[in-house]
């Protein structure tokens, strides 16, 4: 029986298991002759966060397809409270450029009136329509990959090719679920069962990647693609915050030869370094997740080294 209050009490079980909420905003951008929310270079903003792994996949997504003068964007601010996301106009802060909003709440509000929900990134902001098109990251990286990809100034990669499609889908499902949603099911379990459960597959998948990642350069072959970048975005925070702070702490990636060599490749790749923020990551979950570490201490650890080579330019089997 479960007696613990989650740090989100309306996802959770009463066996203690987190429950994700849907997204509740799902219109897609369409080519730019299309209707009611045509791609179009200038009118569409994104609002991201630095720390959440959702929302750094659309970052990563937009700087690999060069949309950085298309789609602009706005940071909240990592730490969060019941008031949800905001952005705080201090030195070093954070800003909304689209709207002058203090809370991204308001961005909901707008939107759908009585929103009950909670208030999430990223989210994708139609500025003439003045509303939320899409807060779903699956959605708005196909989106960006799509519709908004002729707008790039030069050629960039497919990170859906049609050809990798059906294994494509089958694999970011399963890592969405064990490792991506895996270490938030684990970190805001409530009970034994619930988080014994999430990490056990969490590391059971995490084992075969590694296994798989002997044999390939990337996970679908010899160039990352949109797969690649989902768990790139939940292994680039798992050694400073997922290991101890969701306690998933059967293996650092770190002791992983082949996870951790992929991770720096990833991390070394063009463009992708200026998309990780470990200031704002650590502070968002320390600080924010009051149920898990109520002092709000930021610790000083782990020293990660992502610099160093991959050792992944290796050849592979064909």
């Amino acid at each position: 029986m479960t007696t613990a209050r989650g740090q989100f009490p309306d996802e959770q079980t009463v066996d203690g298991e987190f429950a994700r909420q849907e997204d509740a905003f799902r219109a897609l951008v369409g080519a730019p002759d299309s209707a009611p929310f045509p791609a179009a270079p200038g009118r569409y903003h994104l609002y991201v966060s630095l720390a959440c792994p959702w929302a750094h996949r659309t970052l990563i997504v937009r700087a690999l397809k060069q949309l950085e003068n298309v789609i602009s964007v706005s940071v909240v601010d990592p730490v969060r409270d019941e008031r949800g996301w905001a952005f705080r106009d201090v030195p070093g802060g954070t800003v909304d450029h689209a709207n002058g909003f203090r809370f991204l709440s308001e961005a909901y509000a707008a939107s759908l009136p009585g929103y009950r929900g909670r208030w999430t990134v990223p989210v994708l902001w139609d500025k003439v329509a003045g509303r939320i098109v899409n807060n779903s990251e699956d959605d708005i990286c196909r989106m960006l990959n799509g519709p908004f990809a002729g707008f790039a100034p030069a050629a960039t990669p497919d990170l859906f090719p049609p050809a990798l499609a059906a294994a494509q889908d089958a694999l970011s499902a399963r890592i969405y679920e064990s490792v991506n949603n895996g270490v938030y099911r684990a970190g805001f379990a409530t009970g034994q069962r619930a988080y014994e459960r999430a990490v056990r597959r969490l590391f059971a998948l995490l084992d075969e990647l590694e296994a798989r990642l002997a044999g390939s350069r990337f996970l679908l072959g010899a160039a990352p693609v949109e797969t690649d970048w989902r768990l790139f975005c939940t292994l680039v925070r798992f050694d400073a915050v997922y290991h101890g702070h969701f306690k998933c702490n059967v293996r650092r990636i770190a002791d992983y030869p082949q996870l951790s060599g992929y991770l720096r490749d990833l991390f070394q790749w063009p463009g992708i370094a200026a998309t990780v923020n470990f200031d704002h990551i650590k502070r968002h979950y320390y600080v924010t997740h009051t149920e898990i570490n109520p002092s709000g201490i930021v610790p000083l650890g782990p020293v990660l080294d992502f610099l160093s080579p991959s050792g992944r330019d290796r050849p592979y089997p064909a």
